[in-house]
């Protein structure tokens, strides 16, 4: 891609940021050029956080019906799923699925629940209840 060629759409995507991206100059040597971004990009970004505002609404619901631990609604809800939720919190993934049952992460001792506390950038007390709406 040519340096003038570098998307530059006013997006709010980046949330005001910019990305760096490579380009070549008119002498045909790469140069780093800054990006708003692009709009298919932005798109695609809109798309899935809407996806994830709708997992988080979903798993709300089901944790009020007490068929989902409350875990699994702020896992959406701070934008992850459980693979990155298990990458950051230091677990496998199979062991956070089982977390999201209610049963599960009733027993779950606190040294486990301060791992998700901080993965997620909550408190303990935060994770263990459901807000009062989405």
């Amino acid at each position: 891609m040519k340096e003038d060629d570098v998307p530059q759409y006013a997006g709010s995507a980046y949330g005001g940021h910019k990305k760096l991206l490579y380009a070549v100059d008119d002498a045909g040597n790469y140069k780093a050029v800054e990006s708003v971004g692009c709009e298919i990009e932005a798109h695609a970004t809109y798309d899935a956080v809407a996806e994830l505002r709708s997992r988080a609404t979903e798993a709300w619901q089901r944790a009020r019906r007490g068929d989902a631990s409350p875990l699994e609604y702020h896992m959406y809800q701070r934008r992850m799923d459980v693979a990155l939720l298990a990458q950051t919190a230091g677990f496998f993934r199979w062991r956070v699925r089982r977390h999201l049952a209610v049963s599960r992460f009733a027993a779950l001792p606190e040294s486990v629940l301060r791992r998700y506390a901080d993965a997620l950038g909550i408190d303990m007390a935060a994770l263990r209840r459901l807000p009062d709406e989405p």
